[in-house]
Protein backbone atom coordinates (compact mmCIF):
# COMPACT_ATOMS: atom_id res chain seq x y z
CA UNK A 1 0.00 0.00 0.00
CA UNK A 2 1.11 3.52 -0.85
CA UNK A 3 1.27 5.90 2.26
CA UNK A 4 -1.35 8.59 2.02
CA UNK A 5 0.03 11.43 0.88
CA UNK A 6 -0.95 14.68 2.68
CA UNK A 7 0.31 18.36 1.32
CA UNK A 8 0.66 20.57 4.75
CA UNK A 9 0.87 23.88 2.55
CA UNK A 10 -1.53 23.40 -0.31
CA UNK A 11 -1.35 25.43 -4.00
CA UNK A 12 -3.89 28.01 -4.46
CA UNK A 13 -5.04 29.37 -8.03
CA UNK A 14 -3.73 32.62 -8.24
CA UNK A 15 -4.41 33.54 -11.95
CA UNK A 16 -7.00 31.96 -14.17
CA UNK A 17 -6.18 32.42 -18.10
CA UNK A 18 -8.71 30.92 -21.14
CA UNK A 19 -6.71 29.92 -24.20
CA UNK A 20 -8.93 31.05 -27.54
CA UNK A 21 -7.78 30.05 -30.73
CA UNK A 22 -5.52 31.86 -32.50
CA UNK A 23 -3.50 31.36 -36.00
CA UNK A 24 -0.35 30.07 -36.29
CA UNK A 25 2.45 28.16 -38.32
CA UNK A 26 0.87 28.04 -41.97
CA UNK A 27 -3.06 27.57 -41.58
CA UNK A 28 -2.64 26.44 -37.82
CA UNK A 29 -4.59 26.79 -35.17
CA UNK A 30 -3.33 27.36 -31.34
CA UNK A 31 -4.47 28.08 -28.11
CA UNK A 32 -1.45 29.66 -26.68
CA UNK A 33 -1.79 30.49 -22.58
CA UNK A 34 1.55 30.94 -21.70
CA UNK A 35 3.51 33.48 -24.45
CA UNK A 36 0.51 35.53 -25.02
CA UNK A 37 1.20 39.12 -24.00
CA UNK A 38 -0.85 38.65 -20.74
CA UNK A 39 1.56 35.81 -19.68
CA UNK A 40 4.98 36.34 -21.35
CA UNK A 41 7.02 34.33 -19.31
CA UNK A 42 6.65 32.13 -16.28
CA UNK A 43 9.81 31.39 -15.23
CA UNK A 44 11.18 29.24 -16.65
CA UNK A 45 7.98 28.14 -19.31
CA UNK A 46 8.58 30.50 -22.48
CA UNK A 47 4.80 29.35 -24.51
CA UNK A 48 2.39 26.67 -23.98
CA UNK A 49 0.17 25.39 -26.99
CA UNK A 50 -2.61 23.06 -27.42
CA UNK A 51 -2.39 23.01 -31.30
CA UNK A 52 -4.80 21.55 -33.77
CA UNK A 53 -3.83 21.13 -37.53
CA UNK A 54 -4.91 19.52 -40.29
CA UNK A 55 -3.69 18.90 -43.84
CA UNK A 56 -2.34 21.26 -45.64
CA UNK A 57 -1.54 23.39 -42.93
CA UNK A 58 1.43 22.87 -40.45
CA UNK A 59 4.65 24.57 -39.12
CA UNK A 60 7.31 23.96 -41.90
CA UNK A 61 10.81 24.71 -41.52
CA UNK A 62 11.70 27.23 -38.94
CA UNK A 63 14.52 27.96 -36.50
CA UNK A 64 15.30 27.88 -32.97
CA UNK A 65 18.13 28.34 -30.62
CA UNK A 66 18.24 28.27 -26.65
CA UNK A 67 15.34 26.65 -25.12
CA UNK A 68 13.63 23.05 -24.98
CA UNK A 69 10.25 22.17 -27.07
CA UNK A 70 8.05 19.68 -25.56
CA UNK A 71 5.15 17.94 -27.95
CA UNK A 72 2.95 15.77 -26.48
CA UNK A 73 0.14 14.34 -29.04
CA UNK A 74 -3.29 13.94 -28.02
CA UNK A 75 -4.57 13.13 -31.55
CA UNK A 76 -3.70 11.85 -34.65
CA UNK A 77 0.21 12.34 -35.31
CA UNK A 78 2.91 14.69 -36.49
CA UNK A 79 6.09 14.18 -38.89
CA UNK A 80 8.56 15.51 -37.52
CA UNK A 81 12.43 16.72 -39.45
CA UNK A 82 15.51 18.33 -38.91
CA UNK A 83 18.39 19.68 -41.08
CA UNK A 84 20.23 17.40 -39.06
CA UNK A 85 18.53 14.25 -40.75
CA UNK A 86 16.96 13.61 -37.51
CA UNK A 87 13.29 12.53 -38.56
CA UNK A 88 9.74 10.79 -37.26
CA UNK A 89 6.19 10.36 -36.62
CA UNK A 90 4.77 11.68 -33.09
CA UNK A 91 1.91 9.34 -32.65
CA UNK A 92 -1.09 9.76 -30.30
CA UNK A 93 0.58 9.54 -27.08
CA UNK A 94 3.79 9.99 -27.81
CA UNK A 95 6.49 12.16 -26.46
CA UNK A 96 9.12 14.33 -28.22
CA UNK A 97 11.62 16.38 -25.91
CA UNK A 98 13.61 18.50 -28.38
CA UNK A 99 16.74 20.22 -27.10
CA UNK A 100 17.15 23.12 -29.59
CA UNK A 101 20.58 24.00 -27.68
CA UNK A 102 22.48 26.67 -30.19
CA UNK A 103 20.84 25.47 -33.52
CA UNK A 104 17.81 23.55 -35.34
CA UNK A 105 15.79 24.18 -38.14
CA UNK A 106 13.13 21.44 -38.25
CA UNK A 107 9.86 21.33 -39.39
CA UNK A 108 6.34 20.07 -37.98
CA UNK A 109 3.58 18.76 -40.33
CA UNK A 110 0.42 16.41 -40.32
CA UNK A 111 1.16 13.19 -40.44
CA UNK A 112 -2.78 11.91 -40.64
CA UNK A 113 -5.87 13.00 -42.22
CA UNK A 114 -8.08 14.72 -40.17
CA UNK A 115 -7.30 16.99 -37.35
CA UNK A 116 -4.03 16.37 -35.22
CA UNK A 117 -4.01 17.63 -31.80
CA UNK A 118 -1.40 18.19 -29.30
CA UNK A 119 0.38 20.27 -26.29
CA UNK A 120 3.50 22.14 -27.29
CA UNK A 121 5.61 22.99 -24.05
CA UNK A 122 8.88 25.70 -24.26
CA UNK A 123 11.40 25.36 -21.37
CA UNK A 124 14.08 27.89 -21.32
CA UNK A 125 17.34 26.61 -20.44
CA UNK A 126 19.91 28.38 -18.28
CA UNK A 127 22.99 30.50 -19.69
CA UNK A 128 25.02 27.54 -19.73
CA UNK A 129 23.30 25.01 -21.87
CA UNK A 130 21.82 27.37 -24.37
CA UNK A 131 24.56 26.49 -26.82
CA UNK A 132 24.74 23.05 -26.11
CA UNK A 133 24.64 20.42 -29.40
CA UNK A 134 20.62 19.69 -29.93
CA UNK A 135 19.17 16.66 -28.76
CA UNK A 136 15.90 14.17 -28.65
CA UNK A 137 14.58 12.51 -25.93
CA UNK A 138 11.37 10.42 -27.90
CA UNK A 139 9.12 8.59 -26.34
CA UNK A 140 6.34 6.04 -27.37
CA UNK A 141 3.13 6.60 -25.92
CA UNK A 142 3.06 2.16 -24.55
CA UNK A 143 6.73 3.42 -23.50
CA UNK A 144 5.20 6.41 -20.69
CA UNK A 145 5.26 5.77 -17.21
CA UNK A 146 1.52 5.07 -15.80
CA UNK A 147 0.29 4.68 -12.70
CA UNK A 148 -3.70 4.31 -11.09
CA UNK A 149 -5.00 4.80 -7.70
CA UNK A 150 -8.21 5.33 -6.35
CA UNK A 151 -10.22 6.52 -9.63
CA UNK A 152 -7.07 8.37 -10.60
CA UNK A 153 -4.81 7.85 -13.69
CA UNK A 154 -1.51 9.83 -14.17
CA UNK A 155 1.05 9.92 -17.08
CA UNK A 156 4.40 10.68 -16.19
CA UNK A 157 5.90 12.72 -18.83
CA UNK A 158 9.02 13.93 -16.34
CA UNK A 159 9.18 13.82 -12.65
CA UNK A 160 7.17 11.41 -10.74
CA UNK A 161 3.60 10.45 -9.03
CA UNK A 162 2.21 8.02 -7.58
CA UNK A 163 5.04 6.31 -7.72
CA UNK A 164 5.86 6.17 -11.33
CA UNK A 165 8.88 8.06 -12.45
CA UNK A 166 9.73 8.97 -16.09
CA UNK A 167 13.03 8.75 -17.50
CA UNK A 168 13.14 11.57 -18.87
CA UNK A 169 16.82 14.23 -18.10
CA UNK A 170 15.50 17.47 -17.74
CA UNK A 171 18.14 20.09 -17.72
CA UNK A 172 16.04 22.60 -16.58
CA UNK A 173 14.43 20.52 -13.33
CA UNK A 174 10.90 20.03 -14.82
CA UNK A 175 7.67 18.22 -13.84
CA UNK A 176 5.06 16.96 -16.26
CA UNK A 177 1.92 14.94 -15.64
CA UNK A 178 -0.81 14.06 -17.18
CA UNK A 179 -3.97 13.48 -14.80
CA UNK A 180 -7.41 11.81 -15.77
CA UNK A 181 -9.34 11.72 -12.21
CA UNK A 182 -13.00 9.59 -12.65
CA UNK A 183 -15.93 11.11 -11.16
CA UNK A 184 -15.66 11.99 -7.18
CA UNK A 185 -11.73 11.16 -7.37
CA UNK A 186 -9.83 13.04 -4.96
CA UNK A 187 -6.01 13.97 -5.96
CA UNK A 188 -3.19 14.96 -3.63
CA UNK A 189 -0.04 15.77 -5.72
CA UNK A 190 3.28 16.51 -4.18
CA UNK A 191 5.27 19.83 -6.16
CA UNK A 192 8.83 20.64 -5.00
CA UNK A 193 8.88 23.87 -2.96
CA UNK A 194 10.88 25.91 -5.21
CA UNK A 195 9.22 25.00 -8.86
CA UNK A 196 6.54 28.00 -10.00
CA UNK A 197 4.17 25.18 -11.77
CA UNK A 198 0.26 25.38 -13.09
CA UNK A 199 -2.72 23.59 -14.67
CA UNK A 200 -3.90 23.20 -17.60
CA UNK A 201 -7.15 21.52 -18.24
CA UNK A 202 -7.60 19.72 -20.84
CA UNK A 203 -11.53 18.10 -20.64
CA UNK A 204 -14.05 18.05 -17.66
CA UNK A 205 -14.53 20.50 -15.24
CA UNK A 206 -12.38 20.19 -11.52
CA UNK A 207 -11.89 21.91 -8.39
CA UNK A 208 -8.41 23.27 -8.12
CA UNK A 209 -6.39 24.26 -4.59
CA UNK A 210 -9.57 25.72 -2.67
CA UNK A 211 -12.00 22.80 -2.87
CA UNK A 212 -14.55 25.38 -2.32
CA UNK A 213 -13.51 27.13 -5.24
CA UNK A 214 -15.68 27.40 -8.53
CA UNK A 215 -15.02 24.40 -11.28
CA UNK A 216 -13.05 25.16 -13.66
CA UNK A 217 -13.74 23.80 -17.49
CA UNK A 218 -11.20 23.01 -20.75
CA UNK A 219 -8.95 25.60 -22.12
CA UNK A 220 -8.19 27.11 -19.15
CA UNK A 221 -4.61 27.74 -17.66
CA UNK A 222 -4.40 27.70 -13.64
CA UNK A 223 -1.11 29.60 -12.23
CA UNK A 224 -0.39 28.14 -9.01
CA UNK A 225 0.48 29.82 -5.88
CA UNK A 226 3.54 28.34 -3.65
CA UNK A 227 3.31 25.56 -1.31
CA UNK A 228 4.29 22.35 -1.38
CA UNK A 229 1.64 20.24 -3.28
CA UNK A 230 -1.90 20.72 -5.41
CA UNK A 231 -5.65 19.56 -4.03
CA UNK A 232 -7.94 18.35 -7.11
CA UNK A 233 -11.42 17.22 -6.58
CA UNK A 234 -13.92 15.97 -9.54
CA UNK A 235 -17.06 16.79 -8.43
CA UNK A 236 -18.80 16.12 -12.09
CA UNK A 237 -20.58 13.06 -13.36
CA UNK A 238 -17.78 13.34 -16.10
CA UNK A 239 -14.03 12.40 -16.62
CA UNK A 240 -11.44 15.48 -16.03
CA UNK A 241 -8.18 15.42 -17.49
CA UNK A 242 -5.63 17.66 -16.97
CA UNK A 243 -1.70 18.57 -17.04
CA UNK A 244 0.25 19.48 -14.20
CA UNK A 245 3.88 21.50 -14.93
CA UNK A 246 5.89 22.87 -12.53
CA UNK A 247 9.29 23.85 -13.03
CA UNK A 248 12.57 25.01 -11.19
CA UNK A 249 12.49 29.05 -11.83
CA UNK A 250 16.27 30.07 -13.71
CA UNK A 251 15.85 33.60 -12.51
CA UNK A 252 17.99 34.70 -15.70
CA UNK A 253 17.52 37.91 -17.63
CA UNK A 254 15.15 36.73 -21.09
CA UNK A 255 16.16 38.19 -24.35
CA UNK A 256 13.58 36.85 -26.86
CA UNK A 257 12.62 37.17 -30.63
CA UNK A 258 9.96 34.90 -31.55
CA UNK A 259 12.34 30.94 -32.22
CA UNK A 260 15.31 32.66 -30.31
CA UNK A 261 16.20 32.96 -26.72
CA UNK A 262 18.91 34.01 -25.16
CA UNK A 263 19.77 36.30 -21.94
CA UNK A 264 20.82 39.55 -23.46
CA UNK A 265 19.67 41.69 -26.82
CA UNK A 266 23.35 41.49 -28.00
CA UNK A 267 22.89 37.89 -27.86
CA UNK A 268 19.83 38.20 -30.08
CA UNK A 269 21.98 40.04 -32.29
CA UNK A 270 24.11 37.35 -32.94
CA UNK A 271 22.05 34.47 -33.19
CA UNK A 272 20.24 36.79 -36.05
CA UNK A 273 23.88 37.08 -37.36
CA UNK A 274 24.36 33.10 -37.28
CA UNK A 275 20.71 32.31 -38.29
CA UNK A 276 21.67 34.53 -41.95
CA UNK A 277 25.02 33.65 -42.40
CA UNK A 278 24.35 30.12 -41.41
CA UNK A 279 27.11 29.73 -38.50
CA UNK A 280 27.70 28.44 -35.17
CA UNK A 281 25.09 25.65 -35.08
CA UNK A 282 22.85 26.67 -38.34
CA UNK A 283 25.64 25.75 -40.70
CA UNK A 284 23.74 22.79 -42.36
CA UNK A 285 20.39 25.49 -42.84
CA UNK A 286 21.87 26.86 -46.10
CA UNK A 287 21.17 23.82 -48.17
CA UNK A 288 18.36 22.05 -46.37
CA UNK A 289 14.81 21.83 -47.23
CA UNK A 290 12.32 19.49 -45.05
CA UNK A 291 10.49 16.83 -47.79
CA UNK A 292 7.11 19.03 -46.63
CA UNK A 293 8.68 21.88 -48.30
Amino acid sequence: MMPEIVNEAPRVVVRKFLARPQHEGVGATVRRSIGRFELKYFDPFLALDEFSVTAPAGFPDHPHRGFETVTYMLQGAVTHEDFEGHKGTIGAGDLQWMTAGRGIVHSEMPAAQGTQKGLQLWINLSSKHKMIKPAYQEMLSNDIAEASKDGIKVRVIAGEALGSKSPIYTRTPTMFLDFTLKPGSHLQQPIPVSYNSFVYVLEGEGIFGNLKSTPVTSHNLLLLGSGDGLEVMNKSSKLLRFVLVGGEPLGEPVAQLGPFVMNSQEEIDQTIDDFENYANGFEKARDWRSQSC
